[in-house]
C-alpha cells in the first residue's frame, strides 16, 4: 500500500511516494503523522481534532475532497492539497481568501432586537446549516471556481440561507439576498459535487436553489436568462402546401 503526496516546497512542485504497509495506521491522517515521524519529518500538513469536527485536514484523495481524520486507507492512494486555495507548503492551504467571502452577518443584525432562543421548529429549518465546519472541501469541489474566481462558493451561499430562513432575521433578508446576485446563486451549475463531498452531510445546492427561489420571489431576475431571445421563428415566407 503506497500514498503519492503531492508536495509544494521552496517553490518547487514534485510528487512523493511512501510504502505505508508497514504502518500501523486504518486513517489517513494517521498515516500521514506516521510518515512525518518515521519517514519524513518534513513533510506538512493540516490537523486539528483528529476528529471530523474542526475540518482543518481537508485534502483530495483520488481527486475527491474529504477529511484525512475521516478517511479509511483502502489501497494506494494520491493525495493532493484543496484546489483554489494559495498552497503554503506540501498540503497546508491558505482558506483565509476563501473565508472572506462568507458574507458577515455581524453588521446586518441588532442583538437586542433578535429573540435569543427559536422555537423547535423554527431551528429545525437551519439546524442543518449551522452543522458546517468550514473545511471547504465543497469550495474546493466547485468547478464553477475554476472559470470564476470571485464566485463566493457553496459554503458562503449556504450561510445566507441558514439567515434568510431563520424567521428572527427576516427584516435583512432583503440586503442578504442582493449579496448573492453577482458571482453568486446565478453563477452555480447545479452540479451537485458540493453536496456529494460535504462530511456534515449539508446540501448546499438545494440551499443555492432556496435562494434562487427567495430571490424571485423578492424580484430579482437571473440575469443569463434575462439576456436570452425567445423571438419567433422566421421560416422563409411560410409553410407550403
Amino acid at each position: 500500500m503506497t500514498l503519492t503526496i503531492q508536495r509544494h516546497q521552496d517553490g518547487k512542485t514534485g510528487t512523493a511516494t511512501f510504502d505505508i504497509a508497514s504502518l500501523r495506521v486504518t486513517t489517513l491522517l494517521g498515516a500521514f503523522y506516521e510518515i512525518k515521524a518515521k519517514l519524513d519529518p518534513t513533510l506538512t500538513f493540516d490537523a486539528g481534532c483528529r476528529s471530523g469536527v474542526c475540518g482543518r485536514c481537508a485534502v483530495r484523495v483520488n481527486g475527491r475532497e474529504t477529511l484525512a481524520c475521516s478517511h479509511t486507507l483502502q489501497g494506494d492512494e494520491h493525495i493532493e492539497p484543496l484546489q483554489y486555495h494559495p498552497i503554503l507548503r506540501d498540503l497546508k492551504v491558505d482558506t483565509s481568501q476563501a473565508h472572506a467571502k462568507i458574507v458577515s452577518e455581524d453588521s446586518r443584525r441588532d442583538e437586542a432586537l433578535i429573540p435569543s432562543v427559536s422555537t423547535p421548529e423554527e431551528e429545525s429549518r437551519y439546524r442543518l446549516q449551522t452543522d458546517c465546519i468550514l473545511c471547504d472541501c465543497c469550495y474546493s469541489a466547485c468547478p464553477v471556481l475554476a472559470v470564476t474566481p470571485d464566485f463566493l462558493g457553496p459554503f458562503a451561499l449556504t450561510r445566507v440561507w441558514r439567515y434568510v430562513v431563520d424567521p428572527r432575521f427576516e427584516e435583512q433578508d432583503a440586503s442578504r439576498l442582493e449579496t448573492v446576485q453577482k458571482n453568486g446563486i446565478w453563477d452555480c451549475t447545479l452540479c451537485g459535487e458540493c453536496t456529494t463531498v460535504c462530511p456534515q452531510h449539508i446540501d448546499p445546492k438545494s440551499d443555492i436553489l432556496h435562494l434562487r427561489t427567495a430571490s424571485l420571489q423578492a424580484g430579482h431576475t437571473d440575469p443569463t436568462f434575462a439576456q436570452q431571445s425567445f423571438g419567433v421563428p422566421d421560416f422563409g415566407g411560410g409553410f407550403g402546401f
